[in-house]
């Protein structure tokens, strides 16, 4: 049975991939909303539309480069336009450069947190009217590396993904400001912090513990009850 009810709105998950995303856009289209996914690629994104779509899940690819907040505030309008309102920006971008601060290039670094503050930021004030209106929520895939612990500092440092961990940190920064913000507006902003490797996904070396679909299961979750801003889930 398709599930293309238009009483639902419009979710906008961005930075999709086989992973976290990906489960995402079918937990939330299963429950009837249209879903817009986005990436840079534009032929595996209108792969994976279409294979959603073959799921009775009403979805259509919108590449974008995540790191350019012009770019992301088009995006949203483009949404806006061809699938309606917009009820829902999940955010799942990330870049991976500047993976050693210390010989990392600057620039590298500036697309690092463009991706994970900027284009999010860009992407919340682009769709701020519509969030208001349907009472709406900003989503955010978190990671444990983000994280101010000596054991994950040391993770990020023997993994070669120094930017990434600063970049969620301030990440992290971002969705709690959001969520003060927001909430008296009628916005839920909020996280789920992955803290385990997730199968099917860049870091998957065949030792991930950690389903998709259980990410988009807290994700479904956590936007019903809006009751926490913070979840971990490992």
């Amino acid at each position: 049975m398709s599930t293309s009810a238009t009483s639902h709105p419009t979710i906008i998950v961005c930075g999709h991939g086989p992973g976290i995303s990906d489960a995402v856009a079918r937990r939330f289209g299963r429950a009837g909303h249209p879903v817009a996914i986005v990436a840079r690629n534009a032929e595996r994104l209108a792969e994976a539309a279409r294979a959603l779509s073959a799921d009775g899940i009403k979805a259509e690819a919108f590449p974008c480069d995540l790191t350019d907040p012009d770019a992301v505030q088009a995006l949203v309008g483009a949404v806006r336009e061809r699938l309606g309102p917009i009820g829902i920006v999940h955010w799942n971008a990330y870049v991976g450069g500047a993976g050693d601060l210390t010989t990392g290039s600057p620039t590298e670094l500036r697309a690092v947190l463009d991706c994970a503050v900027i284009g999010l930021v860009a992407a919340v004030q682009a769709a701020l009217p519509d969030l208001k209106a349907q009472r709406g929520a900003v989503l955010v895939t978190g990671g444990g590396l983000g994280i101010d612990d000596p054991k994950f500092n040391a993770m990020a440092v023997s993994w070669g993904a120094m930017g990434l961990a600063l970049s969620k940190a301030a990440q992290h920064k971002t969705v709690g400001l959001l969520h003060q913000r927001l909430t008296a507006e009628g916005v839920f902003v909020g996280e789920v912090i992955v803290t385990a490797l997730v199968k099917g996904t860049a870091f998957d070396r065949g030792n991930a513990t950690l389903e998709a679909t259980t990410i988009a299961d807290r994700f479904f979750e956590l936007n019903q009850r809006r009751d926490q801003v913070t979840v971990m889930q490992s």
